[in-house]
């Protein structure tokens, strides 16, 4: 609460010269704590959806690179579709929970001494093994949610 009155306070006023040309972006996601006075400050509400599966698969593929992994391409389909409601985070920790995987094979004596080219690769059941631990953190409840006040505050799409 003492943040978003520091915010409205600084925000007040800015831009308001004929000459001032100010962008400002902010995320949330809380966006039904937003009262009216902090949603009228922003001239667009625009809802980010969760990343689908072609992009879930886009950001696993980028977040590997540079890794050795033995993951087939129809693999890397059914990761990304298993990993439906798995926001940008998530999918990160899922990624850095099966990369340590292969590396919590190897003896605590001979951590420091392994050659990295003598790690196995990361496979899909190194994924399959952390989707066990490392879940979707986004409820079904709050997309709902999220979706409601998107139909009511959002802005409107043209395309």
């Amino acid at each position: 609460r003492r943040i978003k009155t520091e915010f409205l306070v600084q925000f007040d006023g800015v831009g308001s010269g004929d000459s001032d040309q100010l962008f400002v972006m902010a995320a949330t996601n809380r966006p039904q704590d937003l009262d009216e006075a902090a949603r009228r400050r922003f001239a667009r509400c625009v809802y980010v959806r969760l990343p689908d599966a072609a992009t879930r698969k886009q950001i696993i593929k980028k977040l590997l690179r540079g890794n050795n992994t033995s993951i087939s391409d129809a693999e890397m389909d059914e990761i990304a579709r298993a990993t439906e409601r798995y926001s940008g985070a998530d999918l990160t920790r899922l990624c850095k929970e099966a990369a340590m995987l292969p590396l919590r094979e190897i003896s605590m004596s001979s951590i420091t001494t392994v050659a990295a080219d003598s790690v196995r690769p990361i496979s899909a059941a190194d994924f399959h093994n952390a989707m066990k631990t490392i879940r979707a953190m986004v409820s079904p409840e709050s997309l709902a949610a999220f979706e409601r006040w998107n139909a009511q505050y959002g802005t409107v799409s043209n395309s």
